[in-house]
This record gives structure tokens, C-alpha cells and sequence, in this order.
């Protein structure tokens, strides 16, 4: 099936062509890769961001304002393929060649991965990622990939994906979400990214995107290291406050979800008051 949905041997192509830019990379290892998909699949996935509303999951609090569907049961027909696709074997190999990584593997819980949708108003402060997954603490998360479905995007509607520096007092990158453009980026302490400022795309354009995240397995057991949000030198100090207080949330939350088996759809319901 991911063969009939991914052109594998172009990826392949790609992937032994682009691992030196994804290791040399400014501020950690990253690559974009555009056309990531065969025209007719891309096409095929945009359409159903707009199907479906109620399998949308809110995420609204401070530090984020989305929507997402992180379950192959609420999504269209070609989304889930392609999802299935992009955690088959033989694309995970791909991402070990451009990565240079080892024993990678997708998650099956897509926890906090899927189709990704950020309405006009929302945003994503800058943050790292969860380092080890909420339910196996012995799975250390190492790449993300995003993949953008966003016919027409303009770049005035603030919507770039942007990194930082591990100190996060420079931006180093900032990439347009242009349609059917991919962009792998290894997970650590300092990947800092996100898109901070509010969308300003016109009401009924969303920014879509779907995104994955590929697993290592660790001897040992790790520690929680959830989402680590971060201010800007530009935020005020009031903001700087709020996304302080935010994260002590999204910690709090990581860990009632990894001792006490809390669900996503509780976070709207905890974070929406921060």
C-alpha cells in the first residue's frame, strides 16, 4: 500500500541526496523537502480537513490554539492511508537514510500526532517537544516529520514554521507552509520551533498540516520530559508570565496522563483555564 501511495524510490533518491543537508543544518538537523508526495495523493488529502468536524479535538490554551484528529478512526478515506503509509517499514527507512538514525519506529498511538488544523487566531509558541512518550517510558522520541496541505498559502498570513536557537534569542529559520511541503527535523532539547504569531489567513482557510513522530527504543527508562514552551525576546513580560504558568500545566498534566492513564480530551478541559 505505501508504495501505491508514496514514491518510494524517489524518496529513497532524495533521502541519500539530502542527508549532508539535514546534518549540517542551522540550529539542529532539519530538511524541507517540497513535492513530497505525488500530486494526485496531496490533492486527494486536502480536501477532507474540511470533512469531519465533529472528530476534531480542540487544543486551546495559552500556548497553542489548534484543532486535531490524533485517531485513524475519525479521519477520511486518504488521510488514513496515507498516515498508514507513512508508518510503514519502508518509509521508516527512508527517514533512518536522511536521518542517519537506527531502529526507528512509528507510534501506533499517534499520541499527539495526526492531521493538524490552526484556524485564523491560533498559534503555536515556540516550544520543544515531548522527549519520551506519555505511555512507554522507555521510547525516546528522535524525529518529526510535517507534511503541509495549504493551496494558495501566503506568506503575510504569519504562518511560517520557524526555529530558534537552543538559547532561543535568534530565529534561524522560517518556512512557509506551502502545499505539499515536508520538513524532518530530529527531536531533542533544543529543537525549538513553532509558528507564535496569530494566523491572519482569511476565515475559511485553516493552515493543514499532518504530522509524525518516529520512535528509538531506550535500555533504560526515561524521564518524563514533556512540552517545553519558551518566550522570545520580543514577548512582554505579562506573555513571558503566561507561558511560564502554561507549561507548569502541560507538566502537570504529563504526568497525571503517565501515572493515572488521563485521556487527550481531558486537555482541552484542564488547559482552557490557563
Amino acid at each position: 500500500m505505501s508504495r501505491s501511495i508514496l514514491d518510494l524510490d524517489r524518496l529513497s533518491e532524495v533521502a541519500q541526496r539530502c542527508r549532508p543537508d539535514f546534518e549540517s543544518a542551522d540550529p539542529f538537523p532539519h530538511i524541507a523537502i517540497d513535492d513530497f508526495l505525488p500530486i494526485e495523493i496531496a490533492e486527494s488529502v486536502v480536501a477532507e480537513f474540511g470533512e469531519g468536524k465533529s472528530a476534531w479535538d480542540h487544543y486551546h490554551h495559552y500556548n497553542q490554539r489548534k484543532l486535531a484528529i490524533t485517531h485513524l478512526d475519525g479521519m477520511g478515506p486518504n488521510n488514513r492511508r496515507l498516515v498508514e503509509a507513512l508508518q510503514s517499514d519502508e518509509f521508516v527507512r527512508i527517514v533512518e537514510q536522511i536521518t542517519g538514525l537506527e531502529g526507528l519506529f512509528a507510534d501506533p498511538h499517534l499520541d499527539g500526532a495526526g492531521m493538524h488544523k490552526t484556524l485564523p487566531g491560533g498559534h503555536l509558541n515556540m516550544h520543544t517537544d515531548f522527549l519520551s512518550h506519555p505511555k512507554h517510558d522507555d521510547w525516546s522520541r528522535r524525529v518529526n516529520l510535517l507534511i503541509y496541505f495549504n493551496p494558495g498559502w501566503q506568506e503575510e498570513w504569519m504562518g511560517n514554521l520557524e526555529f530558534w536557537d537552543k538559547d532561543v534569542k535568534n530565529r534561524a529559520q522560517s518556512i512557509a507552509p506551502i502545499f505539499n511541503r515536508s520538513v524532518l527535523f530530529q527531536t531533542s532539547e533544543i529543537s525549538f520551533h513553532g509558528h507564535p504569531h496569530l494566523l491572519t489567513c482569511p476565515e475559511g482557510t485553516s493552515r493543514n498540516s499532518i504530522a509524525l513522530y518516529y520512535f528509538q527504543k531506550s535500555s533504560e527508562k526515561l524521564d518524563l520530559h514533556p512540552t517545553t514552551y519558551r518566550y522570545t525576546p520580543s514577548d512582554s513580560r505579562a506573555k513571558r508570565w503566561l507561558i511560564g504558568l502554561d507549561t507548569f500545566a502541560v507538566r502537570l498534566y504529563s504526568m497525571l496522563r503517565r501515572r493515572g492513564g488521563l485521556q487527550d480530551k481531558m486537555l482541552d478541559r484542564i488547559l482552557k483555564y490557563f
